[in-house]
């Protein structure tokens, strides 16, 4: 059977967002291919194919054909890091080399007398610096003109190109212009220095761009590269890559744990805030889980692995992150589309300027034509453009990862700024999630039989709840399990059990009118008692017997209230969705500050509540644990799950809070408002950047005021374009 394969791969040769775009289009046409999408910023093709129909190998033959190429290998980010390197060394000699010609030739064609062996000298200067410094541009643009395609290269080869030839011909030929009388100038200088500047803007990007993937180096920098196996009496050193499941994996204090696995000897303490936000390191003995990444404080222990490689949690992290970071957001396909016939306009701008001074002004002329359709050619950036959106993305959601909040996606993290109601879950999202048993009533008397049902019915439950009241009835009564007949979950209700031909259930008050059970008046006025303290109550019975009722405390977060406070601020409107009774909910609500709560509410409930707030124009963000609320959350305009270390529910939620603090839901918000401002910004002056130096490099003010944009000024001004792009985007990392 056919399956979808999804992948990311590197790309290698890529510098402009014509090269991206380039890419893009290539994969998309090739048999099998789903979705395809190329992020400059990080250099990475994310590709859904299905893999009967296409293999890695003839992806990556596409890929050499359009003039790039791609790292297939599992060892693919090494290969592409070590490939980035060698590239910016390459690039950082040539920049050297450029600038190293261009400061004679500018001394040259300033200075000494235009003569023949002056002219002479610069075209044999030039030379060197268009065939071997700057040959990168004119290979990428053949190999883009031989597939009918263009991108940066094209105009920059053109526009050097173009200069130098004109230069020599009026270097061997000058009597063609002489005779005309019209002098021969050359415009050798113009051309190296547009090479040398280009260059020069491609390091400062290269240098600027790795910066904004600190985040995601930071996540794999946790990776280990080794581990001690045991293998039979020894212990040996192997790579991580050749680790396997059920390895005994030895971990030695300070040491990195490679594997997520059981302590299957030795005790510890672990650091597992790189995972969890938790600070405090965590006990671990014999049956505890430890996880890939968390480093081990204390005695050395032997782990047993379950999950290695890609498999594990951190590994999962990191490519989530990753994939968050390539993916785009909506404003970005706009922006896709301008950049594909981006260059050809300029290229027909470019000839419409030269047809026009010429046109204007006659053959006189022609030296200011050809200088200012080179200066269109040479100001008009595209790559400003194509890193607006992905290199703000990479900042914003590596931000966001590093204060333990992941995105799965930049549609998660563009909505997110737009919501005005968030709807919290009480169990495990207000309170911490670890409920305790704090009262018993008993409506009978206390059969023992009746506490072994209990235990029974309880282990069989999921609710957060349940697992209280078995670790009550466990440790603090000793009491024992028995054979249940049946188990019945009643969805937000509780369970329905038989035993010995008997019903029993246990729940909310739900049950107690589905089953005409009555509460007896003296337990009336505790019960009011304990849910005005905030408890949660269970009733147990027998048919239509009241047996017992358990009151079950789940302590509030510390940040809880804080949080809320936050969110308010931030102009948010809050309510608290519970299957809590009312007054259970009203005494949560009025200590963390929530004006508006819904009790009683059943799954469906909160689903019919979440689609009410949208049919009213709301835009909502449900915060639940990723799978009790599931349908709410799967309706919600953004889901938020809060995720405890292995319990990341990052398969269920648009976006997950790592760690227990409340505190990360304002965070969360206040990181999607400043990113999408950052895009908006790069966006705003890569736009207006092209829309004033396009007609200002074509000679719009020439009539006026005489101005005429020299060529080196505006490669100059085009490699700050996107450097500047960049830099923006840097200073997100620098925001509270």
């Amino acid at each position: 059977m056919s399956e979808v394969i999804k992948k990311a791969y590197p790309v290698l040769h890529m510098h402009c967002a014509g090269c991206a775009a380039n890419v893009e289009k290539t994969v998309r046409k090739l048999p099998g291919v789903t979705d395809a999408s190329v992020n400059l910023a990080t250099k990475t093709l994310f590709v859904s194919y299905f893999d009967e129909k296409l293999s890695s190998g003839e992806l990556r033959v596409a890929i050499l054909a359009a003039g790039y190429d791609l790292i297939i290998s599992e060892e693919g980010q090494e290969e592409q890091n070590t490939e980035e390197k060698a590239y910016y060394k390459s690039l950082k000699k040539r920049v050297i080399g450029a600038w190293l010609v261009a400061l004679p030739m500018l001394f040259l064609s300033m200075v000494v007398e235009n003569t023949f062996f002056s002219q002479l000298a610069q075209f044999l200067l030039a030379m060197p610096v268009l065939l071997y410094f700057g040959n990168s541009f004119y290979v990428g643009a053949w190999k883009q003109a031989k597939l009918g395609r263009t991108n940066m290269d094209t105009l920059v080869a053109l526009s050097t190109s173009i200069a130098f030839l004109f230069s020599a011909f009026n270097t061997f030929f000058p009597n063609f212009w002489i005779q005309r009388g019209l002098e021969p100038h050359v415009y050798y200088e113009a051309s190296v220095v547009i090479i040398a500047f280009v260059l020069t803007g491609k390091l400062m990007e290269e240098r600027a761009k790795g910066n904004t993937s600190e985040a995601i180096k930071k996540l794999m920098g946790m990776q280990p590269k080794t581990a001690r196996v045991v293998r039979g009496d020894s212990e040996v050193d192997i790579l991580v890559g050749q680790l396997q499941i059920d390895d005994s994996v030895v971990v030695r204090p300070g040491e990195q744990i490679p594997v997520d696995g059981y302590l299957s000897k030795g005790t510890s303490y672990v650091d597992e805030s790189m995972i969890s936000g938790e600070p405090l390191p965590v006990e671990k003995k014999i049956g505890d889980k430890v996880l890939a990444g968390t480093i081990n404080q204390r005695g050395s222990f032997v782990v047993q692995a379950k999950e290695v490689g890609s498999a594990t949690v951190l590994a999962r992290i990191i490519q989530m992150v990753q994939e968050a970071q390539g993916s785009k957001a909506p404003v970005q396909r706009i922006v896709d589309r301008i950049t594909s016939f981006f260059i050809p306009v300029v290229l027909g701008f470019s000839v419409l300027t030269l047809f026009l001074w010429v046109t204007i002004g006659g053959t006189d002329y022609l030296s200011y034509g050809m200088l200012s359709a080179v200066s269109v050619l040479v100001i008009a950036c595209p790559c400003a453009l194509g890193l607006a959106t992905p290199t703000a993305l990479m900042v914003g959601i590596g931000k966001a990862a590093s204060h333990h909040i992941l995105i799965k996606d930049a549609v998660a993290l563009e909505q997110m700024r737009q919501i005005n109601v968030v709807v919290l879950d009480k169990t495990g999202t207000l309170t911490e999630g670890h409920p305790a048993v704090s009262g018993w009533l008993w409506a009978c008397f206390q059969d023992p039989l009746y506490k072994s049902v209990l235990l029974s019915a309880e282990m069989h439950s999921e609710h957060p709840f349940a697992g209280a009241i078995v670790s009550a009835l466990v440790e603090d009564e000793k009491v024992t399990a028995v054979e249940l007949d049946s188990f019945e979950s009643l969805t937000g209700k509780g369970v329905l059990v038989s035993y010995q031909q008997k019903s029993y259930w246990v729940g909310s008050h739900k049950l107690l009118k589905d089953f005409n059970a009555n509460l007896p008046d003296v337990m009336t006025a505790m019960i009011i008692q304990y849910e005005s303290e905030g408890n949660g109550i269970i009733y147990f019975g027998c048919g239509k017997e009241l047996l017992g009722v358990i009151a079950v405390s789940d302590r509030i977060k510390s940040t809880s209230a804080e949080a809320v406070k936050e969110l308010k601020r931030q102009g948010v409107e809050l309510y608290m969705l519970t299957g809590d009774s009312e007054r259970t909910a009203r005494s949560v609500s009025n200590l963390v500050g929530i004006d508006h709560f819904i009790a009683d509410a059943l799954p469906d409930d909160k689903e019919n509540f979440i689609r009410e707030l949208q049919m009213q124009g709301k835009r909502v963000a449900m915060v639940g644990d990723g799978i009790n609320d599931s349908q709410a959350l799967a309706l919600a305009d953004v889901s938020i799950a809060m995720g405890k270390g292995t319990d990341i529910a990052m398969d269920v939620a648009m976006v997950t809070l790592m760690t227990s603090d409340l505190l990360l839901l304002p965070q969360a918000f206040e990181i999607s408002r400043q990113t999408v401002k950052l895009i908006h910004q790069n966006l705003f002056w890569a736009f207006i950047y092209n829309l004033i130096g396009i007609p200002i490099a074509a000679g719009i003010l020439y009539p006026l005021n005489g101005l005429l944009l020299n060529p080196m000024l505006a490669s100059a001004a085009m490699a700050f374009s996107s450097v500047s792009v960049v830099l923006n985007s840097l200073s997100l990392g620098r925001k509270k």
